[in-house]
Order: structure tokens, then C-alpha cells, then sequence
């Protein structure tokens, strides 16, 4: 069964690459192929978070070649939980692409699915090196499907996600070049075997390719300083393409956790301690400024975008305090703000072919047909993105400051937590009220409402009101992947004893 561990690599690797090959095959081929990856990933992730809910850390060695000399994959209870939040994302974005919007350009359902390569890889990998590969996968794939369909506003977008990344990826290699120099080894668990034993006359230059990891994961995350490119690129995007995007900050989140945690978290003096420190102040600043940004967006998808932001500082300040119970909240919120993000820019496409002037623009109002259907979509995604009940947004928020309240330096981050709820919820009935509830004349409209698109919206807003409905199990699930993560010598034992076990039947 381990065998399929590489598959969510695998599959929309060998999917895009046949869509690669295969570019003249007709639009209908593309298509199916793309959905039935996606559709495989699902199953896939569903396999994965049950085979992980055993709490055993289940490995596979590419080539047989055991670690830390070969590449080794490893399946825990948190990448389970990434492969098939990706799966869920993906599949739906791609339903929504299907329905016009892979047509604006070429190859789109072949870089779609590289992309969920890199980010699968990224979740699966065991050593550093490769977590380096896959981020430049999934970056290249990123970069032409942010261009997708052409136009001035994502060429300019473009062109700044194309050089800030650029130099993220330099800094990856120095800080690897670093740590391979001092240890000798890119595996996560043998670099934290290592790193914990390591001299204190290494320590100035091991500080400072820690320091550089974490202005790399910064840039993945959106982190401030490192942000400033995600609401232009996010914004221009189209819509399937944002709503995939919207788990790639993650992906950045997901990496300091498991670095951090794991190889910079051992010894008497863990070196995550200073990562924590410096992250923690940055985080509060990326939320603040995310509902700044919130509440002076000119459309629902730059407002889109700076929410992305408000969830990373607030994904960010929630792992930086210490405590199990902060990091299983923190955990479902991540859940709950990637869906409902994605949402919010598959919803402002489907407003925006309601209209014929501004898109989803909040400054010009224009006559807008299907005004109470839209209106109620939209007034249920609002109250459950800024957290009022009986949504999953009222639970990760009301758990994330119970949590926060019981850590000394946490009164900080429930209290800009608050600020953004505020502040988004301005900004959203502002919208809703001048789309929605102003007196218009109702026309018909340059396109006529896409009812299967309309359905995949209420289907990403009923994961919402899933999460809450299936509160209880989700939580205990998330509780133990905390501990999972704060128990890094279980990784550690999983990964090296495999090792010693395999050298001593040789010898025998």
C-alpha cells in the first residue's frame, strides 16, 4: 500500500506531461484528462488522511534506496491533510475552468496539473533538496498560468511574481548550499540529528541559513515584507487559477512547519526559537496590514486577495505561540480560510459576467441580473469568512482566540484578529449592499447565469458548513496532528531507524 504514496506525484505528472505531448489532442480529451487526475488525487487524499490517522509515519524510498541516502517521501497526519485539502481545491477549480475559461489560452489543463505536482511533492518530500525542486515546479507551472489568457494586467503582475520568486529560489539554494556545507546531508531527519549535535563555532553561519529558510518561506507565504506582489497577481489571475493559487501560500506555511519544527527544533537550544521570534512580530504586522488592505479594495478580488493575507498573518502569529492546542486551532483555520478564499474568487468571476460594466469592481454599479440568488450566495460566504456563526468561520475563530487567550503574548493576535473581523465585515456589506440590495433595474446581462458554475460555488460554501457539521471528529484528528508535529522524534525514528534496521539484516 505504501507503493501509493507517490501516486499524487506521479499521476499529475504523467497527466500533464501526456497533455504536454499531446497538444493537439481536442479540447473535450484535455479536459477529461485533467478532471480524471483530479478526480484520482480526491481518492487519493482520502486514502491518505485515513492511512495516516493510525499515526504511523508512512514512508517510501524512490530507487530502494534507503535515506538518508536516497530520496524518501514521507506521509503524516499534515501532508495527508495538505494532499487532500489540494485534491478538493483542485478539483473544483478545474470543474470551474472547464466551463470556458481554460479556452482563453493554451496548455492550461497541462501546466494546471504540474502544478499540483510541485505542490504535492512539496508536502511528500523528506529532504530539503527536493522540497526545492518541487517549489520550482510548481513556480514555473505558476508563472504561465498567471499569464494565461494574456492582457496587460497579468504581464505586469506577472513580471513581479516572476522576480521576487526568482530571488526566493536563489536564497533556497544558498541556505541549502549552507546546510549541506555544514552537515553533509539534506534529509529533514538527519539534518535535525545533525544540527542538534552541531559546534558552537557553526552556530553564526547555521543561524543564518535558518534565517534565510525563513525569508525564502516568507516570500511562499506572503509574509511582510514579501507580500507586496500577491494582491496584483492574485487579483489578475483568472479565476480558477486564483482559486488554486489560494493553497500555495500554504505551501509556504506548511514548509515552516515542518522545518522548523522538525530540523531547527532539536537540542538543548533549538534554533527555531529565534525563527519563532522574528516571525512573530511580522505576523502581526502581515494581519494588520491584510485588513487594511481589506477594507480599500476597489474589487471583490483584490479584496479576495488581501483576506489570502489577513489568513496568512493570522496562520503565521497563531504557529509562532507555543502550545498544541494554538497549533490544531491554527490548523483548522487553514482549512476553513483556504476554501472560503477560493470561493470568494470564483464567486467574483460569476458576478462579474453578471454585469455589464466594472466586473467586480465595488465602484461602478451597473444593473445586475440574478441580484437575490448571487446576494444570498454572497451574504452566506461573508458571514462565515469574517467569522459569525453557525459557519465554520465562527469555530476557527472563537477556537484560535480561546487558544490565543491562554498564552501570555496572545491578547495581541485576538485583538487584531477582531480588528480584521471588523474591518472585513465593513468592506463586505459595503459590497453587498451596493450590488445586491440597492434598487436596480434588472437587464439581461452580456452572459447568462452558469448554473453548473453557480453549483460548484455552493459546493465550496458547503465545505464550509461542513467543517461545522463534522466539527468534532475534524478537531480530534487536528488535535493529533499537532501533537504529531511536536513530537518531531517520531519523524526522526520513522525515517534514520529504517535506515540502521535495513544496514543490520545486510550485515546479517
Amino acid at each position: 500500500m505504501t507503493n501509493l504514496m507517490v501516486m499524487p506525484i506521479l499521476i499529475p505528472l504523467m497527466a500533464g506531461a501526456g497533455l504536454l505531448l499531446g497538444f493537439k489532442a481536442s479540447l473535450t480529451i484535455q479536459r477529461l484528462t485533467s478532471l480524471g487526475s483530479c478526480g484520482l488525487l480526491v481518492l487519493l487524499g482520502v486514502w491518505a488522511v485515513l492511512q495516516a490517522g493510525r499515526g504511523e509515519h508512512l514512508l517510501y524510498n524512490l530507487g530502494n534506496w534507503i535515506a538518508p541516502y536516497g530520496i524518501v517521501l514521507v506521509l503524516d497526519r499534515l501532508s495527508a491533510i495538505m494532499l487532500l485539502l489540494t485534491a478538493c481545491l483542485s478539483l473544483i477549480a478545474a470543474l470551474y475552468a472547464c466551463r470556458g475559461a481554460d479556452q482563453e489560452g493554451s496548455h492550461f489543463h497541462a501546466l494546471f496539473q504540474l502544478q499540483l505536482t510541485g505542490i504535492n511533492g512539496a508536502f511528500l518530500t523528506g529532504d530539503l533538496f527536493n522540497l526545492f525542486v518541487f517549489f520550482e515546479i510548481l513556480l514555473i507551472a505558476s508563472y504561465a498560468l498567471l499569464l494565461h489568457g494574456g492582457g496587460r494586467a497579468r504581464s505586469r503582475a506577472g513580471l513581479h511574481y516572476v522576480i521576487i520568486n526568482l530571488v526566493g529560489s536563489a536564497l533556497f539554494l544558498l541556505a541549502v548550499g549552507t546546510l549541506y556545507g555544514l552537515t553533509g546531508t539534506l534529509n529533514m531527519a538527519d539534518l535535525a540529528v545533525k544540527i542538534a549535535r552541531m559546534p558552537v563555532a557553526d552556530q553564526p553561519l547555521l543561524t543564518s541559513a535558518a534565517l534565510l529558510l525563513l525569508v525564502v518561506f516568507g516570500v511562499k507565504a506572503a509574509l511582510l515584507p514579501l507580500l507586496f506582489w500577491l494582491p496584483r497577481a492574485y487579483s489578475a489571475a483568472s479565476a480558477p487559477v486564483a482559486a488554486l493559487f489560494a493553497i500555495m501560500t500554504k505551501v509556504g506555511i506548511y514548509s515552516m512547519l515542518r522545518v522548523f519544527h522538525l530540523v531547527f527544533g532539536q537540542g538543548d537550544q533549538p534554533l527555531n526559537l529565534t525563527l519563532w521570534a522574528w516571525l512573530w512580530p511580522l505576523a502581526l504586522a502581515t494581519l494588520l496590514l491584510g485588513a487594511i488592505g481589506v477594507l480599500g479594495s476597489a474589487s471583490l478580488r483584490t479584496l479576495t486577495a488581501y483576506l489570502v493575507i489577513v489568513s496568512v498573518g493570522t496562520l503565521l502569529g497563531a504557529i509562532s505561540l507555543p502550545g498544541q492546542e494554538m497549533l490544531s486551532s491554527a490548523l483548522y483555520y487553514l482549512l476553513h480560510s483556504t476554501c472560503l478564499t477560493a470561493t470568494f474568487f470564483l464567486l467574483a468571476d460569476l458576478i462579474g459576467k453578471q454585469r455589464y460594466r466594472g466586473y467586480d469592481r465595488f465602484l461602478q454599479v451597473s444593473p445586475l441580473n440574478h441580484r437575490w440568488l448571487l446576494g444570498s450566495v454572497f451574504f452566506i460566504g461573508a458571514i462565515s469568512i469574517t467569522g459569525l456563526p453557525p459557519f465554520s468561520g465562527f469555530i476557527s475563530k472563537l477556537w484560535l482566540i480561546q487558544s490565543a487567550m491562554k498564552n501570555p503574548s496572545g491578547g495581541l493576535l485576538w485583538g487584531l484578529m477582531l480588528l480584521a473581523g471588523l474591518l472585513t465585515l465593513i468592506a463586505l456589506s459595503r459590497a453587498g449592499s451596493r450590488w445586491f440590495w440597492r434598487p436596480t433595474t434588472s437587464v439581461s446581462s452580456p452572459q447568462r447565469l452558469d448554473k453548473p458554475s453557480f453549483a460548484l460555488i455552493c459546493l465550496m460554501l458547503s465545505i464550509s458548513l461542513l467543517l461545522s457539521l463534522l466539527a468534532e471528529p475534524v478537531i480530534h484528528y487536528l488535535e493529533l496532528t499537532a501533537q504529531q508535529i511536536l513530537s518531531p522524534q517520531r519523524y526522526i525514528d520513522a525515517v534514520l531507524n529504517q535506515a540502521w534496521l535495513t544496514e543490520l539484516e545486510v550485515q546479517r
